[in-house]
């Protein structure tokens, strides 16, 4: 196995861009807000406080919102001793572990930084893989620990959020009390949702397009990492394969954080609309997974692209 985890020089650079082009719109976006609103203390209060709580609480709101839990060693031992032996691997701190006790089968990292992280992982995904295939999923996620583009993507859906709340507080707004507002007020009204779509839109595509290559470069650094891609690619198919029998009723709830899982909440490989898919589509996965089991002389696993 490799020592750690290898340089990757193209997600950085496309971080880079991502962040760069999001700053660009953020200070357009900010500034439209001031020009209309007349008030750059509420813009700044606003901004400033959605930003502190994605921030430095996104750890905490990914496991409340998707009901996971810290774990103990005691309590899922064999699930800290993959962590703890990647991390050794991979020279990396070692992040806090967590469960969500839920039959889909998926795995998620969050967190600001490599010394604040949280690895979790559902009880379904526990129950359908073998040892081989969740030591490749959790590297997956500890790459992207590693690489930081989870900090990356929680900075970059700022700019989403902001503008999304902006539009639904309008909305709202414009409902309750529409009957009452002159007409510059409308006006206004109607300007800051404008803006702010077009924001919300323009920051969808970016981050979207993102998330499609870091879930990629993620997949490449576990299999290198573990030298078992084939055990990564089984665990996709096998992921894959589960989530799409769910109804999509009961993936509704977990498709909000689809740009944080190992495998997107959706019960179908993405048509057109792969285009707006955080996850790039299985065949891709695979056939990456199946080039690198050449390139390391390991035979593909059953089903795996070449």
């Amino acid at each position: 196995m490799r020592s750690r985890f290898g340089s990757d020089r193209q997600l950085t650079v496309r971080m880079g861009l991502t962040l760069f082009l999001l700053g660009l719109l953020y200070v357009g976006f900010v500034a439209a807000l001031i020009v209309l609103l007349r008030s750059w203390v509420l813009v700044a209060v606003l901004v400033g406080a959605v930003f502190v709580a994605q921030f430095w609480f996104s750890d905490r709101i990914a496991l409340f919102a998707m009901r996971g839990r810290v774990v103990e060693r005691e309590e899922f031992p064999a699930l800290h001793a993959v962590v703890d032996r990647l991390c050794a691997i991979a020279d990396l701190p070692r992040p806090v572990v967590a469960v969500s006790d839920t039959g889909m089968p998926n795995a998620f990292a969050t967190g600001r930084s490599p010394a604040h992280a949280v690895v979790c992982v559902t009880t379904g995904l526990l129950r359908r893989l073998e040892p081989a295939e969740l030591e490749g999923v959790l590297a997956h996620e500890l790459s992207h620990v590693r690489h930081k583009d989870v900090a990356v993507i929680t900075v970059a859906s700022f700019l989403g959020v902001i503008a999304g709340l902006v539009v639904r507080f309008a909305f709202y707004s414009q409902l309750l009390g529409g009957g009452r507002r002159d007409q510059n007020t409308a006006a206004v009204l109607a300007a800051v949702v404008g803006v702010s779509a077009a924001v919300y839109a323009l920051s969808f595509l970016l981050i979207r397009a993102l998330s499609r290559y870091r879930e990629l470069a993620a997949d490449r650094a576990a299999a290198h990492l573990t030298g078992r891609p084939s055990a990564l690619a089984s665990a996709l198919t096998k992921v894959s394969g589960d989530i799409a029998r769910i109804p999509v009723r009961d993936l509704r709830t977990a498709q909000a954080f689809n740009a944080f899982y190992f495998t997107p909440a959706t019960g179908k490989e993405p048509g057109v609309e792969r285009f707006f898919s955080t996850h790039p589509t299985l065949e891709q996965r695979l056939a990456q997974l199946g080039r690198i089991s050449v390139e390391l002389g390991e035979a593909a696993a059953p089903g795996q692209a070449g």
